[in-house]
């Protein structure tokens, strides 16, 4: 099962990168960061972690490794990181948050509704920890640089 996972996350986020228009050679690099993010998230979640939980540390996996591709392969890191939550966005929660309150069942929808804020909360957080971490490391390092 986990297979089907991985490759469908791959091929989301590979055409979602085409038409984000990523250029062609980092296709591949976008539907890999995707699906690392999406294994991450799954196999969180399979070990009874909180989605919301569970979707902070993929995003912040996610923005990592779009760090390193940027580096790389000197592309903009937004390439890969726009590319690669795409699976963890909750559209389906937020679908059926909407869904619940056209039928006036407004207690599921706030739940539901809410759940779907904090997931896209914790993904953007995920995100800019990452990138402050990364500001941090690499400030520190321009101070104390590597003895040769």
């Amino acid at each position: 099962m986990m297979i089907i996972h991985l490759i469908t996350s791959f091929f989301a986020t590979a055409a979602f990168a085409i038409l984000f228009n990523a250029p062609r050679r980092s296709l591949i690099k976008c539907g890999f960061v995707g699906m690392a993010g999406w294994f991450v998230y799954i196999s969180l979640v399979k070990y009874d972690y909180d989605a919301v939980i569970a979707s902070f540390i993929a995003a912040f996996i996610i923005a990592v490794i779009s760090q390193i591709f940027a580096k790389m392969y000197k592309t903009p890191i937004i390439i890969f990181s726009i590319s690669g939550i795409i699976p963890l966005v909750p559209g389906g929660s937020a679908y059926d948050a909407m869904r619940h309150f056209v039928e006036n069942d407004y207690n599921t929808a706030i739940q539901l509704a809410a759940k779907a804020f904090m997931i896209s909360g914790a993904i953007a957080v995920g995100l800019v920890i990452s990138e402050v971490l990364n500001q941090l490391i690499l400030k520190i390092g321009k101070r104390n640089p590597l003895p040769k």
